[in-house]
């Protein structure tokens, strides 16, 4: 061992103070069980809310889509009779 190895008790003392104050510092930056576990709540409550929104927008989706068919469907019908009728029209111009 060479010169500096002495180190006296109030060095040593000293050391373990600071080491110990520095590990309280880290400690308080440290996620309890309890901090955990609020968190994990906190996300499945998200998850839940989340997955009802998700369900009522698709159902939004799901009915829009089914009035825009059905809107389409009514709109194809009145071409159809608009085409006969300007059929009609033609034919009865015709035999006049």
């Amino acid at each position: 061992m060479g010169e500096n190895s002495n180190i006296t008790n109030e060095q040593l003392f000293e050391f373990m103070t600071k080491m110990y104050s520095e590990m309280q510092g880290m400690k308080e930056n440290i996620a309890t069980k309890d901090d955990l576990d609020k968190t994990n709540q906190s996300i499945a409550r998200l998850e839940h809310k989340m997955d009802t929104n998700h369900k009522a927008l698709y159902d939004g989706y799901k009915l829009t889509y089914e009035k825009l068919t059905t809107l389409e469907k009514k709109v194809d019908e009145i071409d159809n009779k608009v085409e006969r009728q300007d059929v009609e029209i033609r034919v009865i111009k015709g035999v006049k």
